[in-house]
């Protein structure tokens, strides 16, 4: 059994703002808003692809620039949102990098590693979408 680091536990805080609207707030006090899908904002499902994609980007980022800064690093993350027998899901998530690096030694050396950092991200390290590829328990509860 691993032992859990001391900083392992996560909460994030969501306040309704207006009908349709939502804040969520961190402990460290950060804050963004978000909805329901009738303008801008983003959607639920949006930041849940947003959080693979940043996840899988910050890992991949951490092992390409300490040989090479890039000079693009775009990651998508995209599928389709199913309504189905199984309720309202996501299908197959597909993320896609582009990323780019300079000529020279430096860049050969970042480029070189991308793809093992991309595989090693998606099958270990982001934590985000390791828990939607993991049967990973969710419950909801009314508070006392």
């Amino acid at each position: 059994m691993t032992t859990q680091p001391s900083d392992a536990h996560r909460a994030v805080t969501i306040t309704r703002t207006s009908p349709g609207k939502f804040r969520a707030t961190n402990a460290r006090g950060g804050t963004f808003d978000f909805g329901s899908g009738g303008d801008d904002q983003f959607t639920p499902v949006e930041i849940m692809l947003a959080a693979i994609a940043g996840c899988t980007g910050i890992d991949v980022d951490i092992f390409t620039a300490r040989r090479s800064e890039p000079t693009r690093f775009e990651v998508t993350a995209e599928g389709d949102k199913l309504r189905d027998e199984q309720g309202n899901h996501m299908g197959p998530i597909d993320i896609t990098f582009r990323v780019e690096f300079p000529e020279g030694a430096d860049g050969d050396a970042a480029r070189e590693i991308l793809p093992e950092s991309i595989r090693k991200s998606h099958e270990r390290l982001c934590t985000v979408s390791r828990t939607v590829m993991l049967p990973t328990e969710v419950t909801s509860h009314q508070a006392e």
